[in-house]
């Protein structure tokens, strides 16, 4: 092979190095893209309060207004879901700032342990950056024996800042909505549950849910 041939093969060589280079490159950032946005969605969700996503709060507000809001509640369970879920109340008026209690009730009548988990959001969807829950039962997964009725509190509120908000001046209702599904914990018959809540949430918010 003469020299001119050998000098073509070894840049041949080198670009085909920098094309497996990149190629490479591509492929971990698209991975790293990939592990992260589930994490960035769902820090999207709870900054912007995006689908109606609600907030989470430490303590109360320090102001409360004169201006009321009556908040309404929706209970829902996905169709792999066995349980009862209801809420105690079918509405509450509160002035936003102060902290409202409203209670849920859920039952297991089937003959097995079962978990749940819920998913939540507000409408409109612009007010759920202002709707804060202090404690709710979807912080964390629910477990019921068989036959067991358990009821569940929530504490929340309206944040002052709403008022802020121009465009919902004429807000005087928002509804609080929650839909229980089965969770990826065992059930007693064996059978497999479903997916990690946050999960659930993301692919609730983006309209693609799966029983």
């Amino acid at each position: 092979m003469t020299g001119k041939a050998m000098s073509d093969m070894d840049q041949l060589n080198k670009k085909n190095m920098r094309v497996l280079v990149l190629c490479l490159g591509a492929l971990v950032v698209m991975s790293g893209l990939t592990v992260a946005s589930v994490p960035l969605y769902r820090l999207f969700c709870q900054v912007t309060g995006f689908g109606g996503t609600t907030q989470v709060a430490s303590a109360a507000p320090e102001v409360v207004l004169d201006r009321e809001v009556t908040v309404r509640f929706d209970t829902n369970v996905s169709s792999g879901m066995a349980w009862d879920f209801s809420a105690d109340q079918v509405s509450q008026t509160l002035h936003i700032g102060e902290v409202g209690l409203a209670f849920f009730t859920a039952t297991n009548p089937t003959n097995y342990t079962t978990s749940g988990v819920a998913t939540f959001n507000v409408t409109p969807l612009e007010a759920g950056l202002y709707f804060s829950k202090i404690q709710c039962f979807c912080f964390n997964e629910q477990t019921l024996e068989p036959g067991e009725t358990v009821q569940m509190p929530v504490y929340y509120y309206v944040d002052p800042d709403i008022t802020e908000r121009a465009n919902l001046d004429d807000v005087t209702t928002i509804t609080l909505s929650y839909t229980f599904f089965p969770s990826e914990s065992p059930r007693a018959d064996g059978r497999d549950g479903a997916r990690d809540v946050a999960d659930i949430a993301i692919d609730t918010n983006l309209g693609h849910t799966e029983p």
